[in-house]
């Protein structure tokens, strides 16, 4: 067990002044990554439209991906080499640098390389906020400040479709990046100023060039295969294998290496670690499904509740509202109980029963009752958020969080992408073998067959519960390791271990 009984005592030097200006500032960092997630989607048409190519559009959001999937986990080691603030600060340049790029593009393949550049960038911003609130709070009272990541997350779901779609028709699509200048500016000048007051906890290490190269290759081809999958190529395609077999052997070479490794790019204690194993699975598969569900509820509220395409985004609120309810309630909650699991556990039950209504009446709940039982689904699950990474946070040495926290991250978009690409299967997949089609013009001119789509859709509200139900295994299964609270309390639990 590493010994990190100093590592929780500079934590207490900072004032409630302190940790508020550092939130802000890291919010703010954190805000730029989510919103751009959001705010293309809408834009998208316009953007093929002006470019005068929409065959190769999908790229946009493919390279964005890719690139900040990959790198994830370099933000994470980086941290714990360099610190947070170098890390943060080099991550908000890169992204503003990509912005930029993205602004000034004039054709479709410069746009997607600029979105690459905007990917390495907005990568690691999710994780160091994260890994930061773990620098600044002891793990007891670190639940109720998860909320906040919850609440960026809501506002940037709310904000970005309609800012996109507003901009693109009002203005110009390229101010969509624009105004990530003047934000990211703001969010550099703020961070870099609160975050000298952070405590300091990163060691000497080396970066494990092989392994990065590695592990980024292997990410990147199996996402090729999750998005090409079943949309340009079909999923048992040459193709498509290559790249599955492809990146196995990759992610085989990852492993050898992370064996033999001198000091290996994510330490081999992480991975052998059961609370950070449990906890990133029971997250990856919760968080997934929900990512899965915000993809393809839009097309069930237009192809079976009959809703127009502004309509539909409309009734993904109840979906986002209620994660931030729930993550509030468990995040604080976790300050007060020693049993901090039982409220998760119990979301996720809670959960599991709203996808089993929404599979057996697929079709035939009412709006008003369908988002009734979407904003109980999002409230239990919700309350999986901050429980999964404080747990994951406490378990490991705090020269090791940054880390950590970045490798839950990485594998909880790994997973997310699975789970949408099993989700995009069942759909486009049935919708091939029915002979409808599916495509924006087959939807306005209603040639979709309803009754196909519900019967499609309540095999995806059965896989939503399948993905709820490991989600729930696993957390069920993940170690309950008493919170650390103050510095002294820290060092008299760890001593009796």
């Amino acid at each position: 067990m590493d010994k990190r009984v100093e590592t929780e005592a500079p934590a207490a030097a900072l004032s409630h002044a302190d940790i508020r200006s550092i939130l802000i500032g890291i919010m703010l960092a954190m805000f730029l990554a989510a919103l751009d997630q959001t705010i293309v989607a809408t834009a998208m048409p316009t953007i093929g439209r002006e470019l005068g190519d929409v065959t190769h559009l999908p790229w946009v959001v493919t390279s964005y991906l890719l690139a900040s999937t990959a790198v994830t986990p370099l933000y994470g080691k980086l941290a714990d080499i360099h610190g947070r603030r170098v890390t943060l600060l080099g991550g908000i340049v890169i992204f503003i640098v990509g912005s930029v790029a993205c602004a000034l593009s004039s054709s479709i393949w410069l746009l997607v390389v600029s979105r690459f550049i905007q990917g390495l960038g907005g990568g690691g911003l999710i994780a160091l906020a994260q890994t930061i609130i773990g620098d600044m709070v002891p793990p007891k009272e670190r639940g109720k400040y998860q909320v906040y990541i919850a609440s960026v997350f809501f506002s940037s779901s709310l904000l970005g479709p309609v800012l996109g779609g507003v901009i693109s028709e009002a203005l110009h699509w390229s101010v969509i990046f624009w105004i990530n200048l003047p934000l990211g500016l703001a969010a550099y000048w703020m961070t870099d100023k609160a975050l000298r007051r952070l405590p300091r906890h990163e060691r000497p290490h080396r970066l494990d060039l092989l392994g990065a190269l590695l592990m980024t290759s292997a990410t990147m081809t199996l996402l090729l295969a999750l998005s090409w999958g079943g949309v340009l190529y079909p999923w048992f395609s040459l193709q498509i294998l290559g790249l599955v077999l492809l990146s196995l052997a990759l992610w085989l070479c990852f492993a050898w290496r992370l064996r033999v490794a001198e000091e290996p790019l994510i330490p081999l204690t992480i991975l052998a670690n059961p609370v950070v194993r449990d906890g990133t699975i029971a997250a990856g598969f919760g968080m997934g499904t929900f990512i899965g569900l915000t993809i393809y509820l839009p097309l069930y509220f237009e192809t079976v509740a009959g809703l127009s395409a502004a309509h539909s985004g409309l009734g993904l609120i109840p979906l986002t509202c209620g994660t931030v309810v729930g993550a509030t309630a468990s995040g604080r909650a976790m300050t007060k109980l020693t049993h901090y699991k039982r409220v998760p556990l119990a979301g996720l039950v809670v959960a599991l029963a709203g996808t089993a209504i929404l599979a057996i009446f697929a079709g035939r709940l009412p709006l008003v009752p369908f988002g009734a039982v979407l904003a109980v689904i999002s409230l239990g699950f919700g309350t999986l958020l901050p429980v999964a990474t404080v747990a994951i946070q406490n378990a490991v040495a705090m020269h090791q969080l940054g880390t950590a926290t970045a490798t839950a991250n990485f594998f909880r978009q790994i997973g997310g992408a699975l789970i949408v690409a099993v989700f995009g299967a069942i759909v486009l997949g049935g919708m091939g073998a029915s002979g409808a089609g599916l495509s924006p013009e087959t939807l306005r001119a209603g040639a979709v067959d309803r009754e196909v789509m519900v019967r499609l859709f309540a095999y995806v509200f059965a896989a939503t519960f399948v993905g709820f139900a490991l989600s729930l295994l696993f957390l069920a299964r993940m170690k309950e390791l008493p919170l650390r609270g103050a510095a002294k309390e820290a060092a008299r639990e760890l001593a009796t271990e």
